[in-house]
């Protein structure tokens, strides 16, 4: 992480966007009103992924309006991990919280995920109600089954987008392309402490799925496949005397 932390932002909210123009302005009313709940200073971080559907001007008009709003906005589309690690390269708050603009994460939960957050490094959200399709709730727990059999994790729900972390966590991480679904492996990886806690979960107001088992089932085995091997080659030795 290469931005620098801005002692004047404690909260940074990081929200990749793909073509959900219909759902950013009540996206960003609602993270707002909880935010300005919390009585502690923020920033909502967009970034566009190379939207093609509008959503960049939309957000170009809604950072017009509040000066907490920052938009970082990508040539061309490169994914939702380049999305989150241009998001986290940039953020300036000590706690950084992310989520999915298409409305299907509930803001109301950041509170939640903020407290759970003391005494760790990163706090995941699980899905204690998924508002999905039988097909993509049924995959959905298929991955997470095989996920965690071959990477030796815990996780209930890599899908979930909703997540907090202490700045000095993300530091650490280096990220390549789909990597952005086994972030808690990979703070788990360099020594951090990794909690669950279950969130709210919506059904999709506008706009589509960019996820599908069709485009995400190849990608995420080998990734997978990627992080294992990252496990079992990472470094472990303890110096016992230097001179």
């Amino acid at each position: 992480m290469s931005g620098e932390r801005d002692p004047d932002v404690d909260i940074s909210v990081v929200i990749p966007v793909y073509n959900e123009r219909d759902n950013l302005a009540p996206l960003l009313a609602e993270v707002t009103a909880v935010l300005l709940g919390l009585g502690r200073p923020y920033e909502i971080l967009f970034v566009d992924d190379g939207s093609t559907d509008g959503s960049g001007g939309v957000l170009a008009e809604l950072r017009k309006g509040d000066r907490r709003v920052r938009l970082v906005s990508f040539a061309r589309n490169a994914g939702q991990t380049a999305a989150m690690d241009a998001g986290f390269r940039r953020a300036r708050g000590r706690v950084i919280v992310t989520l999915d603009a298409d409305l299907q994460n509930d803001p109301a939960d950041i509170p939640r995920l903020l407290a759970d957050l003391e005494g760790w490094d990163a706090v995941v959200g699980v899905r204690a109600r998924r508002r999905d399709t039988w097909v993509r709730r049924v995959s959905s727990r298929v991955a997470n089954y095989v996920r965690n059999r071959l990477s030796d994790e815990s996780i209930s729900d890599t899908g979930c987008s909703l997540k907090a972390y202490r700045r000095e966590a993300l530091s650490r991480l280096v990220l390549y392309s789909g990597m952005h679904r086994f972030l808690p492996t990979l703070l788990k990886m360099e020594g951090f402490r990794v909690r669950e806690t279950p969130v709210g979960h919506r059904p999709r107001r506008s706009g589509e799925s960019k996820y599908g088992i069709s485009n995400r089932l190849v990608p995420s085995f080998m990734d997978l496949m990627a992080v294992r091997w990252m496990k079992r080659r990472k470094l472990r030795y303890e110096v016992k005397d230097e001179s």
